[in-house]
């Protein structure tokens, strides 16, 4: 079948990352999740873990400030463990590689609107992951 639509899960090797996600214990999760995200920013020539890892992001994203929730009938049933910060930072730079990556997922895309759909929510994942650094006044211009 392949690919449906644009979401996170909405394709065969998402959908199967999700089914390997619930068979591996509470423990297994964090290290799967890791691992793919690892894979993918240390990757060189085609990225073949990218589907795993846009929805290893979306978990992710789905535990910070602004996340969407993972609502798909495709996505893990079980539930996440606490994802610790530095995953923000990895997933954020698996999604970089990917977005960057012209001959990847970004080509794939038959309907050049469902691509646009599709690198939308990859930018929105990317803005809940990295949100913009607050701004602190340089100077304290009080009376």
């Amino acid at each position: 079948m392949g690919t449906w639509h644009t979401g996170p899960f909405d394709n065969d090797t998402a959908a199967d990352f999700a089914n390997a996600l619930d068979d591996a214990g509470p423990e297994g999760r964090e290290a799967l999740i890791r691992g793919v995200l690892t894979r993918t920013v240390d990757a060189t020539g085609y990225l073949t873990e990218a589907e795993e890892a846009v929805a290893a992001a979306a978990l992710i994203a789905a535990q910070c400030p602004n996340g969407d929730p993972v609502d798909t009938p495709y996505g893990p049933e079980t539930s996440m463990p606490a994802f610790p910060n530095d995953l923000r930072t990895l997933a954020d730079e698996a999604l970089a590689r990917i977005v960057s990556d012209e001959s990847g997922l970004v080509s794939s895309w038959v309907d050049p609107g469902d691509g646009r759909r599709w690198r939308a929510a990859l930018s929105r994942l990317r803005s809940v992951l990295a949100p913009p650094p607050p701004t602190i006044p340089l100077f304290d211009v009080g009376p």
